[in-house]
């Protein structure tokens, strides 16, 4: 069996994920071919970890430009960086006939970019797979988006600590408990560009980026993250609560992504 070719842009902790995936066998269909992240070494960390265990005889390459992982050829390329590095990153890859696996969702908040994307995957017979991340029901909002008059709603709550890099913070969040946003998720995504793709990802999923309502509440002594969505139209309501202490849940669903792409039964 031929194995289709991974590359990985990247290379923090979801990216460890997606190696360890690798080395368990877990993703027999696949071969890591190349990594890319801001630092040379953390590329070289990913690939050595695939290197040292299953692919000790297809060694993956740690480049140092996203031209030389281009060069590479992938068939899919996991996006698992940010948004400024999945606008970077979309067009050149999509032109290259690589497919893109993607966690920066928010990039699609831009409704201009989302077309050239759609566009470009189209006109190159490839495809962008936009996963789950920290979320999930994305089958239960399409339908009902599908269904018409749907509504849909994005409620986050976070600890104070996983705030700190945005301008809503204050000192005053780690004693008192305070909804610190409500727009809707294009107005969320600008202001908490790497904490809130998956709104942006719910609201392509149902009812649009400036239809989706989102709020993000600070708790103090929070641990991890509670998305908690609610979609409804006149027939039906839906409900998804998913909450995660650790990031860990968006990595495993990339691994989840990439079995569901050659399976015969896909769920």
């Amino acid at each position: 069996m031929e194995r289709k070719t991974l590359a990985i842009v990247g290379c923090g902790r979801l990216a460890t994920i997606i190696a360890d995936a690798l080395n368990s066998n877990l993703l027999p269909e696949y071969q890591l071919v190349a990594t890319y992240s801001r630092t040379l070494e953390k590329a070289q960390r990913i690939a050595e970890m695939v290197n040292s265990e299953s692919q000790k005889d297809n060694p993956c390459k740690a480049c140092t430009s996203i031209d030389e992982l281009l060069a590479a050829k992938p068939n899919y390329i996991i996006e698992a960086a940010s948004p400024d590095s999945m606008r970077a990153l979309a067009l050149p890859a999509l032109k290259n006939g690589s497919s893109i696996v993607t966690l920066s969702i928010g990039a699609f908040a831009d409704e201009n970019f989302y077309e050239e994307v759609k566009q470009t995957a189209l006109a190159n017979n490839v495809r962008v797979h936009l996963v789950s991340g920290a979320i999930g029901g994305f089958d239960v909002m399409r339908t009902a988006a599908l269904m018409g008059n749907c509504t849909a709603t994005f409620d986050t709550e976070k600890g104070p600590n996983s705030l700190r890099r945005y301008a809503v913070y204050d000192e005053s969040l780690q004693t008192e408990k305070r909804t610190v946003f409500k727009g809707n998720a294009k107005e969320a995504i600008a202001l908490f560009p790497n904490s809130v793709n998956v709104s942006v990802a719910a609201s392509l999923a149902s009812v649009g980026p400036e239809k989706m309502k989102v709020s993000v509440t600070s708790t103090p002594g929070y641990i991890g993250d509670n998305h908690r969505i609610e979609v409804k139209n006149e027939q039906v309501r839906a409900v998804i609560d998913v909450y995660s202490s650790t990031a860990q849940i968006a990595g495993w669903s990339v691994v989840n992504e990439l079995r569901n792409i050659v399976s015969p039964i896909v769920f």
